[in-house]
């Protein structure tokens, strides 16, 4: 059975869709420069972390990988991984990381949801993609790079993804138009991650009961 076509993305989401790309693949291409790693292996990192997230949500929800077939998103990758490489970002802080890396995550936290709403998946399967497209590229990067998954701590960022997506379907459910609520729901993304970079704020761990009768 044949594809069926994907309709194009609105202005908004296509603005959202290359920034998240561009932040994302910095992001990679920072992590390449911590571990002091060749500029074949910046660009390298810096595509696997703009692309990932969106590839395996667009082959999960059936629909043909986003940039396949076209060169924009794979050149913004290469210019994100050279500009990091020429700006001699070893120098820069960890912060710098997170910070790019929160950006990327708001965007493409709506972007997610707003395709998978697009071809039919239902609510809450479409905030999942949200929150898978926003956080898989930056776990593979940390994977690379041998740094320990944000998966693995506690500090707050797919709670940050999924607040993202949930308001932006929300909001789109409500009848709100979707400027405002690409822009509301990348925000609210962006500002809880923010403030766990900022103040540290976690979830808190299992802790089990370990008392003896």
């Amino acid at each position: 059975m044949a594809a069926l076509p994907i309709p194009p993305l609105e202005p908004v989401l296509a603005a959202l869709d290359m920034a998240g790309v561009a932040v994302f693949a910095v992001s990679g291409a920072l992590a390449a420069a911590r571990i002091k790693q060749t500029i074949v292996t910046f660009a390298f990192f810096a595509t696997v972390t703009g692309l990932g997230g969106g590839t395996l949500r667009d082959m999960l929800i059936d629909a043909p990988v986003f940039w396949v077939g076209r060169s924009d998103y794979l050149g913004i990758c290469l210019v994100g991984a050279a500009s990091v490489w020429l700006l001699r970002a070893d120098r820069w802080r960890l912060d710098a990381l997170l910070w790019f890396d929160a950006l990327g995550l708001g965007a493409y936290s709506v972007l997610g949801a707003a395709k998978a709403l697009s071809l039919g998946v239902p609510p809450l399967p479409a905030i999942g993609m949200g929150v898978l497209t926003a956080s898989f590229g930056g776990i593979v990067r940390d994977l690379l790079a041998g740094e320990p998954s944000i998966l693995l701590r506690r500090e707050i960022y797919v709670s940050a993804a999924a607040l993202g997506a949930g308001i932006y379907v929300g909001l789109t459910l409500l009848g709100l138009s979707l400027w405002p609520a690409a822009i509301i729901g990348a925000a609210a993304g962006f500002g809880l991650r923010g403030i766990a970079i900022a103040t540290g704020l976690a979830l808190p761990g299992y802790r089990p009961d370990t008392d003896e009768d």
